[in-house]
């Protein structure tokens, strides 16, 4: 195994970029609705902390359109994507204005009003109980209070070596 030199941090980001390439993940679209208004992106860093009480992690780029809506919503909705909703992914994951965003799946509100996705595999409903600033991301501690699970059948999208695959 190749190591590098801890005193190029240019060279160890760039390795640490292709490190997190290898390492594969669930394709999520997080979502939010209330007095912030309506917003949702594309993630695959989510992640689960505990089962007492149900907690997931999500992280969310400080310097993104929708931190802020995020931020004083306080509340979201995890969806996990099956296979087939690269294009929705996508979509959630650029510069498209977010109505336009939400015009594109089947939009139920959870229990928070954060829009849950009525094809994911699972949507996890949460309050965003706490958050941690590191480096250029927020870390949202949340709190799950429902969960709506999709079809067992179902492939999921992860995301690996910078591409989409499905898995069952």
């Amino acid at each position: 195994m190749d190591r590098m030199p801890h005193d190029d941090l240019e060279t160890v980001r760039l390795a640490f970029r292709e490190g997190m390439a290898k390492l594969a993940a669930a394709v999520s679209i997080v979502t939010t609705n209330g007095p912030g208004g309506l917003a949702g992106f594309t993630a695959s860093a989510v992640c689960s902390v505990t089962d007492t009480p149900p907690t997931l992690i999500v992280c969310l780029n400080r310097s993104s359109s929708v931190a802020a809506i995020f931020d004083r919503n306080r509340s979201l909705c995890v969806n996990t994507l099956a296979s087939g909703r690269e294009a929705l992914s996508r979509l959630f994951g650029g510069s498209t204005p977010q109505q336009e965003r939400f015009a594109a799946g089947e939009w139920l509100p959870g229990k928070t009003g954060a829009p849950r996705l009525t094809d994911a595999i699972v949507s996890f409903d949460c309050d965003v109980e706490s958050s941690v600033e590191s480096g250029t991301h927020r870390v949202l501690f949340c709190r799950v209070i429902d969960i709506a699970h999709g079809q067992e059948d179902d492939e999921a999208l992860v995301y690996f070596r910078r591409r989409y695959h499905r898995i069952r």
